[in-house]
């Protein structure tokens, strides 16, 4: 396959823009999502760093996002709920909680919100040395169910496979699984496999492209993609391929949308059989929802674009090695720039943790 694909042109300089508008101001049609803004932040730094466009931000305002993700961390007080993680937005703050309940109460990490808030500081070059990784990792595990699944928070929240690979993405972005049980979150992704070879959202509903990505790639993520037989694997690449009709649709029968060409691409591209696809069909009807006046991508031709299918339609094109766009790491969601950046903190963390093992060992003989 060719690298380029000819056909409509993408418009890189109207996309970066749209992205720098939403990192600037929250549309009054998106208003009711303020409390998940970090993620809205994800969509717009990843999309540029996507589009390789991040110089398009000054370093004092990539500083304040990084600062803003950083005011969004909650870390439970010596003693308190396992609570630790990111916040989606200053507008979940509480002021003078109730003295019977205090702020942890009312304040707690939520998992996707925590998944992309660290996406976007790796994005922006930080090296998450203001992060308390341990009451991340904690906070992770508290929220994993006894069927191990995952919660979003660790009050009131449900408990399904997006949820499972927000959990998981967390933990290998920090490169430490805590007390998460992965040999039962592996069994909940095996039990959500559908008749037909499909993954869902929770025991017994109907598969979805969406939460069959959430949960290939939280066991890649994890080391256990080899729980899957190969005929499975097999019969689940069958389902994905099916799922192209000139896009792709996210479920048998629904018409088909931008953000799949990520939801299915990537699924594929971790079983490695994304060849399978046919790449100009897939060009063709991402480009058919792109808006050539303001930039940004919608989920069908002629409807409003959103940073969300503006995302993800970019990535989908990145899969299918278009000229410009930096190449996507499936599993994590990311940039590979930002993933190398990544493993090079891992490596930083690796050396640390085994010096202080050594200072440990010397205390103790001494």
């Amino acid at each position: 396959m060719d690298a380029a694909i000819d056909g409509e042109e993408i418009l890189f300089q109207k996309h970066a823009k749209y992205f720098v508008r939403f990192l600037n101001i929250l549309p009054a049609r998106l208003a009711s999502h303020d409390s998940t803004r970090v993620t809205i932040a994800f969509f717009a730094v990843s999309g540029l760093d996507v589009l390789d466009s991040l110089h398009l931000l000054s370093d004092p305002f990539k500083k304040d996002i990084i600062n803003w993700i950083y005011n969004l961390q909650v870390v439970p007080k010596p003693g308190g709920r396992p609570c630790g993680g990111i916040q989606g937005s200053s507008t979940l703050n509480i002021l003078n909680p109730p003295d019977c309940c205090g702020l942890d109460a009312y304040r707690w990490g939520h998992l996707a919100i925590t998944y992309t808030g660290i996406a976007v500081l790796v994005a922006l070059g930080d090296d998450l040395s203001r992060l308390d990784r341990k009451a991340i990792i904690d906070g992770v595990a508290a929220v994993q169910r006894e069927d191990g699944s995952f919660s979003a928070t660790i009050d009131g929240s449900e408990h399904d496979m997006r949820f499972v690979y927000c959990a998981a993405a967390i933990c290998a972005m920090l490169n430490d699984w805590g007390k998460v049980n992965k040999r039962k979150m592996a069994e909940y992704i095996q039990k959500s496999i559908r008749y037909d070879f499909g993954i869902s959202q929770h025991y017994e509903m109907e598969s979805h492209g969406g939460t069959t990505f959430c949960a290939i790639a939280a066991l890649e993520l994890s080391g256990q993609l080899d729980i899957l037989t190969p005929k499975v694997k097999e019969k689940i690449v069958r389902w994905l391929i099916f799922r192209q009709q000139d896009g792709f649709q996210g479920r048998p029968n629904k018409p088909v949308d931008t953000c799949y060409s990520f939801w299915i691409g990537a699924t594929l591209k971790i079983l490695n059989a994304f060849e399978l696809t046919n790449y100009k069909d897939n060009r063709d009807y991402v480009l058919s929802t792109q808006d050539k006046a303001v930039g940004g991508f919608s989920k069908w031709p002629g409807s409003h674009t959103d940073p969300f299918h503006t995302y993800f339609g970019i990535c989908g094109l990145s899969f299918l090695q278009e000229p410009g766009l930096l190449e996507v790491v499936p599993s994590l969601n990311i940039s590979q720039r930002a993933f190398q950046r990544l493993k090079q903190l891992h490596s930083v963390w690796e050396v640390e943790a085994d010096i202080r093992r050594k200072c440990d060992v010397r205390v103790n003989i001494e």
